[in-house]
């Protein structure tokens, strides 16, 4: 859909502008200017729903903090809470945030006068400000409770309907059965709902870097066109929403990284300046370092010098990350994050029901066990499709069949040392299909292959599998012009909080990919071969049906070399078993550069099989994929190793 067509559907201006913040109000101190040079200290405390309850009382006590921030949401994660508020209008909120989070430590937050932001609300953020107010009543806390309410888009169903709305990565026509559209909202209403003296804050969905942005423009009284102090309390909130991932968590180098059970969650201590620096509480486990910084700053990155937010246009390619010394577990400094005026629209993810599925994951012990796994996964789909064909049903939308231990996900890289393959083998049999009747016949089909199907299937794992709904994500384009934020307290409406345009842009910058400059191509060679994790870290992450991996050079004199060798179409041959292709000689990866980092990003689009809840595969986010390529050989290079010892 084009920008005009979008502008066409323009609604009612919105009613009242929002005040500028104070420049400073660490501890809600009316009129405290902050001295010269002081920081914002902002640790956080989740980076999704289900993250450890030790993340708490370990910044709470030993992170002498000014605001406790809480990322819970993914698409995954906004399916489920759309999928239990269908159930019950009093559910759609993470619970975890009102009970682990916040009521153990309700009287010590307030005491201390750390102030919260979250986007625990999911899409029903005023249930969630209601569970916590009644938290604050049974322990006699007086707070004040801010919502920013106005994500949901579900009352513009039938307008977008006929609008010519189609998806950013696949160019589909909008669904007629939607189930849910939530604009990924900006940092703003944050900041204005503490200026209004707000404790805590909860919101629906929002950018995750908006949870840190949000009280650094509160503090700081950053304006709209600072767009590199913007960028840079972007790139802090961007490092930190993953809770322990920049703190050593799934590090490349993760033998290294000591006392996982107590691994430190992360704070950012940022200036008015817009540098931070990055650390975590003392006497916690984990690792800060260049690597486990860099690592986070490529995760579920596109393009690194057009990363969209609502406040902001990012460019992140020369940002530099230093190690300081002396710091108890590690700390970097960040710094180098430029900015460009945001556009005049949001980024909306909606979901439409799209079938049903259900996954069978089963163990299977003995010789041969990857053939009796492989057989016995076909028996059973041989045999609901009988029944199917004796009931009348269609056939399955889609199957996946892997084994896990047989490094099916390998594709053609995958090692078979093994004479006779693995005694031990995992099923994962997984299904889509239109009907839900279909797939619970599917479900009681499981069971029996344990006593007439192949020797040594030993469990079900989770019993009877269950059949949930296909909600697959939809993304495009919103005007902000149409989308009302409100902004309520203490669960009474105090204002409409309205988006000033006047520093937005929408001026499409077109990228050209980086030629290989003759510097590369008069790069020395030798006989040596390396394995690619000798050489570089590697992050991968999602979005929607695209998947990315960063690598980054272990040594700037590594840089040259990888980017020589780890083209586009390199890592595209090297994935082409993971990509679907909608035409041939489709070219479906793109590669970025980030020199600052001595890094490379690449964008593998229909790498996901649909991309979480829809996604029949094991790795339905991709998180494996930067494992995988860790085995890439980098060949004919001379002895690197000798440059930098």
């Amino acid at each position: 859909m084009s920008c005009a067509a979008l502008l066409a559907l323009r609604g009612p201006r919105l009613l009242g502008a929002a005040a500028r913040p104070p420049r400073w109000s660490r501890r809600r101190s009316a009129g405290c200017e902050p001295p010269a040079g002081a920081a914002v200290r902002i640790g956080c405390a989740s980076g999704f729903w289900g993250d450890t309850a030790v993340a708490v009382p370990q910044l709470l006590y030993g992170g002498k903090l000014d605001f406790l921030v809480f990322d819970y949401l993914s698409e995954i994660t906004m399916s489920l809470l759309t999928a239990a508020k269908a159930r019950s209008p009093v559910l759609g909120y993470t619970p975890d945030f009102v009970s682990t989070a916040m009521a153990p430590y309700i009287n010590d937050i307030h005491r201390k006068g750390v102030r919260v932001v979250s986007n625990a609300g999911g899409i029903n953020p005023l249930a969630c400000a209601a569970a916590l107010q009644e938290v604050a009543k049974k322990a006699n806390v007086d707070l004040k409770i801010a919502v920013v309410a106005g994500d949901d888009l579900m009352s513009e169903k039938d307008n977008l309907k006929g609008a010519g709305v189609t998806d950013l990565e696949s160019g589909k026509q909008f669904p007629e059965n939607i189930h849910s559209m939530n604009v990924y909202l900006g940092a703003r209403p944050i900041s204005r709902a503490l200026d209004l003296g707000a404790d805590i804050v909860v919101t629906g969905r929002c950018v995750d870097s908006g949870i840190v942005l949000g009280p650094l423009i509160h503090s700081f009284g950053w304006n709209r066109d600072d767009y590199d102090l913007l960028a840079a309390g972007s790139l802090a909130g961007h490092l930190i929403e993953c809770g322990a991932q920049c703190t050593g968590g799934i590090f490349t180098d993760w033998h290294t990284v000591p006392d996982w059970h107590n691994i430190g969650f992360p704070i950012v201590e940022c200036s008015s300046e817009g540098d931070f620096i990055l650390s975590k509480p003392p006497d916690t486990g984990g690792l800060i370092s260049f690597g486990t910084v860099a690592e986070q700053l490529v995760y579920e990155l596109g393009n690194p010098q057009r990363y969209l937010l609502p406040d902001v246009t990012c460019d992140f390619s020369q940002v530099s990350i230093t190690e300081i010394p002396g710091f108890d577990g590690g700390a970097v400094k960040v710094c180098g994050a430029k900015g460009l005026p945001p556009s005049t629209f949001y980024k909306v993810n909606a979901t439409y029901l799209d079938g049903f599925r259900a996954t069978a994951v089963c163990p299977v012990g003995g010789p041969k066990a990857v053939q009796k796994a492989k057989r016995t996964a076909e028996a059973i789909l041989q045999r609901t499709r009988l029944i199917f064909s004796q009931l009348g049903y269609e056939d399955y939308s889609a199957v996946n069949i892997q084994v896990l231990g047989s490094e099916d996900t390998y594709g053609p890289h995958a090692r078979r040392s093994i004479e006779g393959g693995p005694r031990e083998a995992v099923i994962w049999l997984a299904v889509h299909h239109k009907q839900r009747e279909a797939v619970e016949i599917f479900s009681k089909e499981i069971a029996p292959a344990g006593t007439g199907m192949a020797p040594g299937l030993t469990a079900i794992v989770g019993g009877r599998p269950r059949v949930s709904p296909v909600l697959k994500p939809f993304f495009f384009y919103y005007p902000k012009s149409n989308v009302q934020i409100n902004l309520f307290l203490n669960g009474q409406h105090v204002e409409v909080f309205e988006e000033d345009l006047t520093f937005t842009s929408d001026e499409v910058v077109s990228f050209d990919p980086p030629k290989i400059s003759s510097e590369l191509k008069d790069l020395p060679s030798g006989p040596h071969t390396y394995r690619l994790e000798d050489l570089a870290y590697t992050r991968s992450g999602d979005k929607g049906n695209s998947a990315n991996i960063g690598v980054i050079a272990r040594h700037p004199l590594y840089y040259p070399y990888l980017k020589k060798t780890l083209t586009a179409q390199a890592l595209q041959n090297y994935f082409q078993h993971l990509l679907e292709h909608e035409k041939p000689e489709e070219e479906l990866v793109t590669r970025y550069e980030l020199p600052g980092i001595h890094g490379l990003n690449f964008v593998l689009k229909n790498s996901l099989g649909g991309g979480g809840i829809a996604s029949l595969r094991s790795d339905p986010q991709g998180k494996a994929l930067g494992q995988m390529l860790l085995d890439f050989q980098i060949k004919n290079v001379p002895d690197l190793k000798s440059l930098i010892e």
